[in-house]
């Protein structure tokens, strides 16, 4: 079997709250666990989903934004996320063809399940319908003809009457129904102000939370008939995603030799070879927001990526030459990483020395000198604290100044998502000029710092990863960090 006829399932619904998140991670945890090696997707930039669909299969979970990424790169990180998989399912976003806000079918699960030429299957809340259901899924194949909606999965079915009556309306509709599953609350994930809570916060309560969505998906679904319908997908012509080849020279960042991103430099005669700089990542329960792409492209740019722990690690991984912090729930972990005083320590004087260090919503808190009143690394002359106001939606951006991260003029998309404000919300040099839908600036540049409330997925603009790593490879190590 060819790369580009992995078999795969899209996995949608008429709407959030349906259960997507709960029928798919079942599905890829009752497949794993009978020997197939699925791969596992996300529709949309959310981090938290991929969290449990990691737990599920033992790979990591993968975004597929048309929005962040473009609609030309979907098919290829596919390829590149589900190589060696026996089986991909594809979790969508929202309403199946729920997309960018004013922007048609851009990033919908409709649209992603077209450009990877899958079949979608639908979840269907059928907990206050029955004769409708049969109406409602007629809606939903017909609406888009180059949508296949293969199959039906009913969920939070009432009694083994409610689905009689259930696949009964459904005979006439043309549409197989390929499970229906109980209402059970047993396997349920807890939630808060930005969705599930992350794999990563309640890893054992998560592992049981996974085994038992599994069981109840091998009891009311059919798992032949939907590896059958996997396999019924035409190949797709893309090549896979190459992280090494995304990386073209990358424009010098300050002053000195700069390394060609993704190669290593022939040493003079008889001189030792360079060592690759040392990137340390900022993971564990405080920091879970993270693309796995990102890790791959700092290693392709010839970095060496060390993960740590702020909650848990108070020194950086020895000889670390640049810092990335992504986002995450820091205000839920201000206390213990307020009181990881050598870390935080460490993190400012490598700022300080002028390593490039590249931070997101969480990180952005992170290097604040505050978060909700607990000192924090005092990077960044701001103070940031927790409301009850939803910043949420995708954002156009312009790099306004060279920086570590980004070129002058270097156009992004990106996400916004937080309850948190920081006061001020932009400094003297600021890290981005929002362009749309709405025009101000946002974030820090400072030195080698570059921090901001935006999520930006870097397989959409690789020279980012690239002028981070190249700085980085001109840095010394902060003191306390040395190799």
């Amino acid at each position: 079997m060819s790369g580009g006829s992995i078999p795969r399932l899209v996995i949608a619904a008429p709407s959030s709250g349906a259960g997507k998140t709960t029928v798919a991670t079942g599905l890829m945890a009752a497949f794993a666990e009978a020997g197939l090696v699925v791969s596992p997707h996300k529709v949309g930039p959310d981090y938290i989903d991929p969290g449990y669909h990691s737990l599920a299969t033992g790979r990591p979970g993968r975004n597929l934004d048309a929005y962040l990424c473009g609609p030309d790169r979907i098919a290829p990180l596919f390829l590149h996320g589900a190589a060696g998989a026996d089986l991909a399912l594809v979790e969508g976003v929202m309403g199946l063809f729920d997309g960018a806000s004013g922007m048609g079918e851009l990033s919908s699960t409709a649209h992603v399940a077209k450009l990877l030429r899958a079949p979608v299957v639908l979840v269907v809340d059928a907990s206050s319908q029955s004769r409708s259901v049969a109406a409602l899924v007629h809606g939903f194949a017909s609406w888009d003809p180059e949508v296949r909606l293969a199959g039906v999965i009913l969920n939070k079915v009432g009694s083994d009457r409610h689905e009689e009556l259930l696949r009964e309306a459904m005979d006439s509709s043309g549409v197989p129904v390929l499970g229906a599953l109980r209402r059970d609350g047993r396997a349920g994930t807890p939630s808060r102000h930005l969705g599930l809570v992350p794999v990563a916060e309640r890893r054992s309560d998560a592992l049981e939370s996974v085994a038992e969505l599994a069981a109840r998906v091998r009891e009311g679904c059919d798992l032949e008939a939907l590896l059958a319908l996997a396999r019924t997908v035409p190949e797709l012509p893309d090549a896979p995603w190459d992280p090494a080849a995304e990386l073209g020279p990358v424009r010098g960042v300050g002053v000195g030799p700069q390394r060609p991103t993704g190669q290593t430099l022939a040493p003079a005669e008889g001189a030792a070879a360079p060592e690759k700089p040392l990137i340390a990542v900022a993971g564990g329960a405080a920091f879970t927001f993270s693309y796995a792409e990102h890790a791959e492209l700092l290693a392709a740019a010839g970095a060496e990526v060390a993960p740590f722990d702020p909650l848990r690690d108070e020194h950086l991984p020895p000889g670390t030459q640049g810092l990335v912090i992504g986002g995450g729930f820091p205000e839920m972990y201000a206390p213990d990483l307020s009181a990881n005083a050598p870390l935080r320590a460490e993190v400012a004087a490598l700022a300080a020395s002028g390593a490039p260090v590249s931070a997101e919503c969480a990180g952005l808190l992170y290097l604040s000198r505050s978060l909700d009143g607990k000192p924090m690394c005092g990077v960044l002359p701001a103070e940031a604290r927790m409301t009850e106001r939803l910043t949420l939606g995708y954002r156009e951006a312009v790099a306004l100044r060279d920086n570590a991260l980004a070129a002058a003029g270097t156009r992004v998309r990106g996400h916004e998502f937080h309850r948190t404000v920081l006061e001020p919300g932009a400094g003297a040099d600021p890290a981005w000029g929002l362009t749309h839908p709405e025009r101000r600036v946002e974030g820090f540049v400072a030195g080698g710092v570059h921090a901001s409330y935006l999520h930006v997925h870097w397989a959409a603009e690789p020279s980012l990863a690239g002028r981070l790593v190249a700085s980085a490879a001109r840095s010394t190590p902060a003191r306390g960090a040395a190799r």
